[in-house]
């Protein structure tokens, strides 16, 4: 039935090598379910109900994305969106987490329907490059601020914004231990380095005695009742809120078709053009997942690029994906672990996914200055403001002001021009 199914023969693979495909992805992406409740607890949800909702959400995108798109890509909630759901859009702007949820619901309905509709493709390709690499790079340099702050390297400052914390503090140091130990392992491809060093330093502070071991590991899943069905639609709705929306949408929206394209040219699983066959299934299981994600209570649920781990050691069906859906549900009885962990032991994963995605810099054409100014503007803009819509918006008002004013308007095209007409807008009307 698998052979069948999941057509393996035709995929040059078999169920051993699918299997341990998908335990090598999860290995991978499993920092998540201690991370995302980290993050989103601090806007005052209920942390167990998040763990919760991160493992039911990643195992049903992860279970769409192999039974649909036979694909072997493992969905969860993604990194840089937690953070801007919970320090932007409930942190900075003070909207309460019912609102954000519904934001990212609706996010999602949009991503659907685009998906749906025959103009996904045209907006992806209407974006600059150099613009959808300096979204990623700021997202990372956003989440490094993040990581600084919650390892206390740095603190706030009333002259400069923003200085050097107490390093000499025993959690600093873990932190720094850490993030020097994952590094390590990652050069020396250990699989679940982020994982491995998560635990580590949390168990090195436990052993100090900086932070509490509740001496249980693993118990029944908590309720996700304190989350679920919580998303205020109508308050999301409201019109201060559409940029909202549209931050998670666009962030989604590129993340995942990057992260698609990425994983399946590796895999050699695009067509002689280069091409993602089935890309409107792979899409679908995207933006369903980050609907039910926001129905349970968590952030937009994404592609990751952490699946390339699971295709290296040959997984190249959707067998690969289902297996990391089983997997995240097994994860539901390691509540207690997660509660376990602090934040100076999450910091360094926060701080090693602001490293990798910091390298889509390195894409931008650095010989052109209408296209890497707007980009540097909008990788700082993100940490700086502390937001990564605005962020964006600094981004692509940039961009269209410079192509303008140099002639070259057609470049920037219709779409970007239309949108930094609307993000102008939005900052004289709205603020």
């Amino acid at each position: 039935m698998l052979q069948s199914y999941f057509k393996l023969d035709e995929h040059g693979t078999n169920v051993r090598t699918e299997i341990l495909a998908g335990f090598t992805t999860f290995l991978t992406m499993a920092y998540i379910i201690f991370v995302n409740p980290q993050i989103l607890s601090g806007t005052g949800m209920d942390a167990g109900a998040v763990f919760v909702a991160t493992c039911i959400a990643s195992a049903m995108g992860s279970l769409v994305m192999g039974l649909v798109a036979n694909y072997p890509i493992a969905l969860a909630p993604g990194m840089g969106l937690n953070a801007y759901f919970a320090f932007t859009v409930v942190g900075q702007m003070g909207h309460p987490w019912p609102v954000a949820l519904g934001a990212v619901f609706i996010s999602g309905v949009v991503f659907f329907v685009l998906t749906v509709l025959p103009v996904r493709e045209a907006i992806v390709n209407a974006i600059p490059k150099s613009l959808k690499m300096a979204i990623s790079a700021g997202i990372g340099l956003f989440l490094g601020i993040i990581a600084l702050e919650n390892a206390g390297f740095i603190s706030g400052h009333p002259t400069t914004l923003v200085t050097l914390g107490d390093i000499t503090r025993p959690q600093a140091m873990l932190a720094a231990g850490g993030f020097l130990l994952l590094c390590a392992l990652a050069a020396r491809r250990v699989t679940g380095a982020v994982v491995i060093a998560i635990l580590v330093t949390a168990a090195a502070g436990m052993l100090l005695g900086v932070t509490p071991f509740s001496g249980r590991i693993m118990s029944l899943p908590p309720s996700v009742a304190p989350t679920l069905f919580a998303m205020d639609l109508s308050g999301a709705l409201h019109m201060g809120l559409l940029t909202v929306v549209f931050a998670f949408l666009f962030v989604d929206l590129f993340d995942n078709a990057g992260t698609l394209v990425g994983v399946a040219h590796r895999a050699g699983l695009t067509d002689k053009d280069g091409r993602i066959p089935r890309l409107g299934q792979a899409l679908f299981a995207d933006s369903t997942a980050t609907m039910i994600g926001a129905t349970l209570g968590t952030s937009t649920v994404t592609s990751y690029i952490e699946s390339a781990a699971g295709t290296n050691v040959g997984g190249r069906t959707g067998l690969t994906a289902v297996v990391v859906a089983l997997l995240f549900l097994a994860a539901l009885f390691l509540a207690p672990l997660a509660a376990n962990i602090p934040g100076y032991a999450t910091a360094p994963a926060l701080l090693y996914v602001a490293c990798l995605m910091a390298r889509g810099l390195t894409e931008v054409d650095w010989d052109d200055v209408t296209e890497f100014a707007p980009a540097v503007v909008t990788a700082l803009a993100m940490p700086l403001t502390y937001s990564i819509a605005h962020g964006i918006a600094f981004g692509f008002i940039t961009y269209a002001a410079i192509k303008v004013l140099t002639g070259r308007w057609r470049e920037a095209g219709i779409t970007v021009l239309v949108l930094s007409v609307l993000f102008v807008v939005k900052f004289a009307v709205v603020g």
